[in-house]
């Protein structure tokens, strides 16, 4: 997966039969689905693939606990089976996590624990384990960090956990190998339309004056919290979609949350879940419901949030997590579906919903990680159905994503070649100088916070950490891309401006 080839098929070819606009989970998701069937696809983002909300999340890969108590056992039903089919087409990427919920009522145990028996039994083969109930001291026992004084018991049971924006890296080479066409960094300017229907795309790449016309027998759009800016260059008089909402995480060292178990808190101040999850050695705790007006592509972490979680995580935990114990501190929009006036956004639907406009643009939006496979699914069909092409089915039920042996392979030929890229980031992760050159030249990355970021996780980790091996990376992608010393500065001063926003 290399920029410049897919830079090249994007100008060479004349005529596709879907453009996707978005690169997070529904639109990578999207492509892979298209390229998989034989359609001729091009997906353009306007940042980094994954660079919003899809690496953002609580990093779970869950049938949706809470959307039970809501009545909502369809998309609850969905969400089971799409987890074990993610877990399966994607090992490398995903793993069981344990959960425990704490309990301070006798009543509660058996409440929360009928409840996630029929969660067991709504994910019928798929199943990841039996829920179990426990007794205080086997609570505690399984979560050292509960106030022991707190509790009379808990409740075991089983869920999905991954690597979300190392998943959007692995769809998109995945999309890729089937034979769809992805560009980063290259923005949808217009629609272009001939009796009122959409023929074209006008494209504008965001490191050149030089823009594309691109023909399309379809348009999907699938921008997420982005989405009502395309929808309104279709149609300039359409209503908002789109109601942002914006979630915080935490993340600290598991010095402060031991044992490999989550914590799961069934119900915040404001009717949310409250997760507390072991992740690459380190916890990660959330989330938030704050509605936002303004949609940006890094949002600003309020310290209210903060003060919130902690409060929160702290009525469970001993000793205390306190404000200078965070590594880092990341905040992520969700696109939930507008609703009647007057409704928290901790209670909307994260059922996805499809609208297409008389133009013929496909727009989904809403859904969640878990889900992005069925998504990508009905958006496809929808495509193929306004655009009156040849009806082709799905097979991404059953389709591996990613190819971790050849990418093992090729990082190990790169060291062969350069045994210096045989060297750590930084001592307290895994990740090596290979990883840097790999991800340039075969996961299009092409600045410091597409590496630290997503490629690897280390500003998600640990903003400090980030900062001090940035130089480090600055400098492998100089000589990888071939770079000025210009743009080395403009990097490290970008990446050390960003980087204090997670701190």
């Amino acid at each position: 997966m290399n920029r410049a080839t897919q830079l090249q098929q994007l100008k060479e070819d004349t005529l596709w039969d879907m453009v996707v606009i978005g690169g997070g989970a529904t639109g990578l998701g999207i492509a892979v689905d298209a390229a998989s069937r034989g359609y001729k696809i091009l997906l353009v983002e306007q940042a980094d693939f994954g660079k919003g909300t899809s690496s953002r999340s609580t990093k779970l890969v869950h049938g949706g606990v809470r959307y039970l108590e809501h009545g909502n056992i369809k998309l609850v039903k969905e969400a089971l089976r799409e987890r074990g089919w993610l877990l399966k087409n994607a090992p490398h990427l995903t793993s069981v996590q344990p959960f425990v919920i704490p309990v301070r009522r006798f009543w509660q145990k058996w409440y929360y624990g009928l409840g996630l028996r029929f969660y067991d039994l709504l994910s019928g083969k798929l199943s990841l384990g039996q829920t179990k109930l426990l007794s205080a001291k086997e609570t505690v026992e399984l979560l050292p960090a509960l106030d022991a004084k707190k509790v009379k018991g808990g409740i075991l049971y089983y869920d999905g956990q991954f690597d979300d924006s190392r998943l959007c890296i692995d769809l998109a080479s995945t999309a890729v190998l089937h034979g769809a066409t992805l560009v980063n960094y290259c923005r949808v300017i217009a629609l272009v339309k001939e009796k009122k229907k959409i023929v074209a795309v006008k494209l504008k790449l965001t490191d050149s004056d030089e823009e594309l016309e691109i023909s399309t027998k379809s348009v999907i759009n699938a921008t997420g919290v982005f989405t009502d800016s395309i929808v309104q260059m279709d149609d300039p008089g359409s209503e908002q979609m789109v109601d942002p909402s914006q979630g915080i995480h935490l993340v600290v060292d598991k010095i402060h949350f031991p044992g490999t178990h989550a914590l799961m808190i069934p119900k915040t101040d404001d009717k949310r879940v409250l997760f507390a999850v072991p992740w690459y050695n380190k916890v990660v705790i959330g989330t938030t419901d704050t509605p936002v007006d303004e949609v940006t592509e890094e949002p600003l972490v309020l310290e209210e949030e903060v003060d919130y979680i902690l409060e929160h995580i702290n009525r469970y935990i001993s000793p205390a997590i306190e404000r200078s114990s965070i590594l880092s501190v990341f905040a992520g929009l969700r696109p939930l579906v507008r609703s009647k006036e007057g409704t928290s956004t901790a209670l909307l639907s994260r059922d996805h919903t499809i609208v297409v406009s008389a133009s013929g643009l496909v727009t989904i939006t809403g859904g969640k990680w878990t889900t992005y496979r069925k998504m990508a699914e009905d958006a496809i069909d929808n495509a193929v159905f306004i655009s009156k092409q040849d009806k082709r089915l799905c097979v991404t039920r059953n389709l591996p994503i990613g190819d971790p042996i050849a990418t093992i392979q090729k990082k190990e030929n790169l060291i062969k070649e350069r045994p210096e890229l045989d060297q750590l980031l930084h001592p307290d992760f895994n990740y090596k100088w290979v990883d840097v050159v790999y991800a340039v030249q075969h996961e299009m990355a092409i600045t410091v916070e597409d590496v630290l970021a997503r490629r690897t996780r280390i500003l998600f980790l640990d903003a400090k950490a980030a900062m001090d091996c940035m130089d480090i990376v600055i400098n492998l992608m100089r000589e990888t891309l071939g770079e000025s010393e210009a743009w080395a500065s403009d990097q490290q001063r970008i990446f050390l401006d960003l980087a204090e926003g997670y701190r």
